[in-house]
């Protein structure tokens, strides 16, 4: 089959790599017919390199149709349409049980000291093959997939419930937001634009987006979300005070994680650590390593007194420094982790399914490839060019 796999930093190319099979009698195997590029494989593809092998089959973010299924399954059938969610859970554990699906203990790459296995996301989380590919092999089948509606929707009606919209479900969950609440979304990729249309959904009677991209911030206002341009405003947190009676936001969500710009000495040290041989960067990344983190100092400053900061932007740094004097003194909540996607599914799927499409799930994908032009698509969206906003790519075409 062909997949997208990872070569080297800022690296990637479509190759011919072994179909999957059936491995363990729980396993299924889809035949994907879309599958995303997620802000997170951008920290692969120019950040965590060192713990990937040439060859690693990327992507997190696939839907399709079942083709073959296990002795144990389940009640998965083939010919059923499904998502897959990015992380991979057994449903009856005690963290399952209890909706911490990203720390399933059936699954946790323990080698590693992490949580649950992740799809095409390094050896930290399992070296598991990614859905960027034609066909995916889906441990744990008889709990993962979703079956959605074979109604002859585009794609893109169902895709996201595979990370974007249980991530940006989340993401407001943890926000805490009070009846009638103000948001702060910091960063309007998809899941910031996700976060601030749900945050409406569920009742803030205001959501302001921060964003420097001119097409993330319209987007964002076609769903009823006010924006800033940080780079137009001398003073972030004053302006955002002047909109929220001098207070602060009552929740902020940190759409942004690790690869925040503005700061300039950790992005110059992580380029350094990214060039040197896996041996030295591995273990340097994982006990010494440091974030972008203007973007969640930025969210410190925008919360009010008493609020909630929520982070659901990816961090992968073991020492970075945080203001807990001013966190301490504001008396600020912090919530923050990998999606339990299952957790979330019943709530967001009758959404996706509306025709009335109240979240405007078939308004966030702005590139439609082949697989083929992943190489391409990857570039294009690490820059931010051409007006890109979220691809769907077509194993297929």
């Amino acid at each position: 089959m062909r997949a997208l796999t990872w070569q080297g930093r800022e690296k990637v190319s479509v190759e011919d790599v072994p179909d999957p099979r059936i491995e363990q009698p729980t396993d299924a195997v889809v035949r994907v017919t879309s599958t995303a590029i997620c802000g997170s494989d951008l920290h692969l593809y120019g950040v965590l390199g060192m713990f990937l092998d040439a060859g690693d089959v990327l992507g997190h973010e696939a839907m399709g149709v079942v083709e073959e299924v296990g002795p144990e399954a389940g009640n998965l059938r083939v010919g059923d349409r499904v998502v897959i969610p990015f992380n991979i859970a057994c449903g009856h554990c005690w963290m399952c049980e209890r909706g911490l699906q990203t720390q399933c203990e059936t699954t946790q790459v323990r080698s590693q000291d992490k949580g649950a296995a992740l799809f095409g996301y390094t050896k930290l989380y399992g070296q598991v093959p990614g859905g960027q590919a034609q066909y995916l092999r889906v441990p744990q089948a008889q709990y993962g997939p979703v079956v959605v509606p074979d109604d002859g929707s585009p794609d893109e009606r169902y895709l996201y419930l595979s990370d974007v919209l249980p991530t940006a479900w989340q993401a407001v969950e943890y926000a805490d937001v009070p009846p009638g609440g103000t948001v702060v979304v910091l960063g309007l990729g998809p899941v910031g634009q996700m976060s601030g249309r749900i945050a409406l959904h569920r009742g803030a009677s205001r959501v302001v987006g921060v964003d420097l991209v001119p097409e993330r911030r319209a987007m964002a206002e076609r769903h009823g979300v006010e924006t800033l341009d940080p780079s137009a405003v001398d003073d972030l947190a004053a302006a955002v005070r002047d909109l929220t009676f001098g207070r602060g936001a009552d929740s902020v969500i940190d759409a942004v994680g690790m690869e925040a710009h503005g700061s300039p000495l950790a992005e110059a040290t992580q380029k350094v650590v990214g060039v040197l041989p896996d041996a030295i960067a591995a273990p340097l990344t994982e006990r010494a390593a440091t974030d972008r983190l203007a973007a969640l100092y930025t969210a410190f400053d925008l919360v009010r007194r008493g609020g909630t900061v929520s982070i659901s932007g990816v961090y992968g740094g073991a020492k970075d420094p945080l203001p807990m004097m001013q966190l301490f003194d504001k008396q600020v909540t912090l919530r923050m982790g990998q999606a339990n996607v299952r957790r979330w599914t019943d709530d967001v799927l009758p959404l996706a399914a509306d025709v009335s499409d109240p979240l405007g799930v078939l308004d966030l994908r702005t590139h439609r490839l082949p697989l083929e032009s992943a190489p391409d698509a990857y570039r294009t969206f690490q820059r931010k060019e051409d007006g890109c906003i979220k691809v769907v790519l077509d194993p297929w075409a």
